[in-house]
């Protein structure tokens, strides 16, 4: 058999509707991780669904139990030679909140329905869809090979990662002999664009930074103290001028990246920002001036507004608030320093003129991402191109969020990311969706990469 009948056979495990019937039966799992009331949802997925399945791989699998019991997770290895190379494969089974009811035309979340070339159901895109089409694309090289990888498989799937990932660093650090890999690969988030397959080594990291003004109990009529009272809220939309302009661009140095280098414009050049018809249209003259669209979502800092709130909006008053608070998230791509950034910031605001303005941080996640100078990076580029005829956008990070850091930093792996979704898919929402053929073309890029990695006769180095 040949790299050709390995990909034909994920093609035709698509075309069969073999494929897409597994993966109905998978979205039929309740696993919101989000809902406490979903336990036996989160493990059901694992012994009933996820065990047998890669059984039928040959993969031999355990349950490892989360050490704050929040989610369980399910280990599963195939071991051929202590000579070939060994892959690591992350998914996670839990999704959030169905939101039944919401759903366009009726539509039933748990339950996988086709209209066009969309496939509606919750976790097609986030994440049941993306780690069933990595292991449908192993089904198709181990047949093509008489029941043979070529090399060494890790499976493991996480439970919890729509909580926030609350015990998966502690986890593998527990099993860092039993993850042991030359490599991480695994699908999640989307790609660049529905008709562009995207290779992506990391992801930008987060922190929340909140905001409080608090000057006095109660409101006071604005007729009677106007003029002669601070606000509060206007105190506060002028100290987040400080730290982030009209136009989005970062006013403290702080808050900003390293200056880009040659390496990472190369890889962004060709990278093109095009919203389709149901995404939002890009602002103009919004952000960092002098970088190109790709740049400022990947390669640069972002400060965003999420929420603010002083009075009561839906009922305002006469009367000057006496507080008023805002949640600001600052997403930053590796080098960015944010060791003191909270006292930086808290400084900062003192320094233009407001002290009574109280800073404190929340939510913070790690940035992370594999060396450009990585073998395996362009090896995996050029066996997405064999397969597609396409070059893939090589992305330095994922604008959003992704527990990559335990994998690159605890593991100490080289992090590859190969995304099955698109970034109008409404994961999250209501109506998430993968496209068909999307999911066809990632089933044969998965197969070709694992047939790939089945010809390497030892781990790149």
């Amino acid at each position: 058999m040949t790299r050709a009948d390995a990909i034909a056979r994920a093609r035709d495990d698509f075309k069969s509707g073999a494929f897409l019937t597994e993966l109905d039966r998978r979205v039929a799992f309740k696993t919101e991780s989000q809902n406490p009331s979903r336990g036996a949802e989160l493990r059901g997925y694992l012994e009933q669904e996820m065990m047998p399945s890669f059984a039928a791989l040959d993969f031999t699998s355990r349950i490892v139990e989360s050490p704050s019991g929040k989610a369980p997770f399910l280990f599963a290895e195939h071991h051929e030679s202590a000579s070939a190379p060994t892959v690591l494969i992350y998914g996670h089974g839990d999704v959030v909140d169905g939101m039944e009811g919401e759903w366009r035309d009726g539509r039933d979340p748990w339950r996988t329905t086709v209209a066009g070339t969309r496939l509606y159901g919750r976790g097609t895109a986030d994440n049941k869809g993306q780690h069933s089409i990595n292991m449908a694309a192993l089904r198709a090289v181990r047949e093509a090979r008489g029941g043979k990888l070529g090399f060494n498989a890790k499976f493991i799937v996480e439970m919890g990662e729509e909580i926030g990932s609350p015990d998966l660093g502690k986890v593998c650090d527990l099993n860092r002999d039993a993850l042991k890999a030359d490599l991480f690969m695994a699908s999640d988030g989307p790609r660049l664009s529905a008709d562009r397959p995207t290779l992506f080594l990391g992801c930008r990291g987060g922190i929340r930074i909140h905001l409080d003004v608090n000057l006095r109990d109660g409101g006071h009529h604005s007729g009677n103290w106007g003029g002669v009272l601070a606000n509060p809220a206007t105190i506060l939309v002028n100290a987040i001028s400080t730290l982030v302009d009209g136009h989005g661009r970062l006013q403290l140095d702080a808050l900003k990246p390293p200056r880009l280098t040659n390496q990472i414009r190369s890889y962004l050049a060709d990278v093109q920002v095009v919203p389709t018809e149901d995404e939002p249209a890009l602002a103009e003259n919004w952000g960092e001036e002098g970088l190109s669209a790709a740049e400022r979502l990947y390669a640069w800092n972002t400060l965003e507004v999420l929420a603010m709130s002083s009075g009561n909006i839906e009922k305002p008053a006469n009367a000057i608030p006496g507080h008023a608070s805002a949640v600001l998230q600052l997403r930053f791509v590796v080098g960015t320093r944010v060791d003191g950034l909270i006292d930086a910031v808290r400084a900062h605001l003192v320094q233009k003129g407001f002290p009574m303005v109280e800073v404190r941080a929340a939510q913070s996640f790690a940035a992370s991402r594999t060396d450009f100078d990585s073998p395996w990076i362009t090896w995996a580029a050029d066996s997405v191109k064999e397969t597609t005829g396409k070059a893939p956008a090589v992305l330095p990070n994922f604008g959003g969020s992704l527990p990559n850091d335990v994998f690159s930093e605890i593991l100490g792996l080289p992090t590859i990311w190969v995304p099955h979704s698109y970034p109008g898919c409404s994961q999250h929402a209501p109506n998430e969706h993968i496209l068909l053929p999307l999911t066809e073309e990632a089933l044969t890029v998965m197969a070709g990469l694992f047939w790939d990695l089945g010809e390497l006769p030892k781990p790149l180095s």
